[in-house]
């Protein structure tokens, strides 16, 4: 299967920027075979000959040029730059190629809608919400729209929008930067399913042109999963709030996230 132009290039810069950020030893190359460098991280030559690729091959493939290249050969680059689960995944929803480590099995069953999800939300006692694939939030509960302040009262109630182009999500959020760029990570590794979307693409348009953070953090191509773990809020009327983030991806949609804030053990008392 032979990929659009696009696709190739954003495939070319991923890989790159991936292959930028390795050291020889991380490989197990050693340091008297590599030589003195002139630019950071591997070279190609070095990322084609511990994956079995033929040099050339692999520096087509980083220039997006217009070639097929198998399944098994995308499985063996990304074991030999030690993809994480997150950048594996990304790659093969990229290259529309099924991963062949992954077992086969049926899809899942389509869930019951999404009025039963956003059922679901308005029940829940802690704030929680419900993204889609452009992290709209499409369901809501109160908790949640008292805790992001002015995030869930507009029309368009992008999460990204709200982080990047909103002052008070900065003032919101305790070390904004460090989440920021993670959110732009996990959104990345969202777009892979379908990175040709012309949506997706105007989202990432605006965001690059709106905001210079955002920028940043995309042409770094880094990939993470979405997980949860410890958030903390400064929160106008309340102060410093701390909440444990579960994020659930409910079945038959995989487009969907149930993001969940639950009250930290750990938070100090009122």
């Amino acid at each position: 299967m032979l990929l659009p132009q696009d696709q190739r290039r954003l495939l070319g810069a991923f890989l790159r920027r991936r292959r930028e950020l390795l050291r020889a030893a991380d490989v197990g190359l050693h340091a008297s075979r590599t030589g003195r460098r002139r630019t950071p991280g591997l070279r190609r030559e070095e990322v084609a000959e511990i994956c079995g690729m033929s040099p050339t091959w692999y520096a087509w493939i980083e220039q997006g040029r217009d070639i097929s290249v198998s399944a098994d050969a995308f499985a063996r680059l990304a074991d030999a730059m030690r993809f994480t689960p997150a950048e594996r995944a990304y790659l093969f929803q990229l290259t529309r190629r099924r991963d062949p480590s992954e077992p086969p099995g049926a899809p899942d069953e389509e869930s019951e809608g999404a009025g039963i999800l956003a059922d679901a939300v308005n029940a829940m006692t802690a704030p929680a919400y419900l993204l889609d694939r452009l992290w709209r939030a499409r369901a809501w509960n109160a908790p949640a729209a008292e805790l992001f302040v002015g995030w869930l009262e507009g029309d368009e109630r992008c999460l990204l929008d709200y982080v990047f182009l909103d002052r008070a999500a900065r003032a919101l959020i305790v070390d904004w930067e460090n989440r920021a760029r993670r959110l732009v990570a996990e959104f990345r590794a969202d777009t892979g399913r379908n990175p040709d979307d012309p949506a997706l693409s105007a989202l990432v348009d605006r965001l690059r042109t709106g905001s210079a953070d955002f920028a940043k953090f995309w042409g770094d191509h880094a990939v993470l999963a979405r997980e949860g773990g410890a958030r903390t809020f400064n929160h106008p009327r309340d102060g410093l709030r701390h909440y444990q983030q579960v994020t659930l991806a409910p079945a038959g949609r995989p487009d969907t996230k149930l993001v969940m804030l639950l009250p930290s053990q750990d938070a100090e008392p009122a």
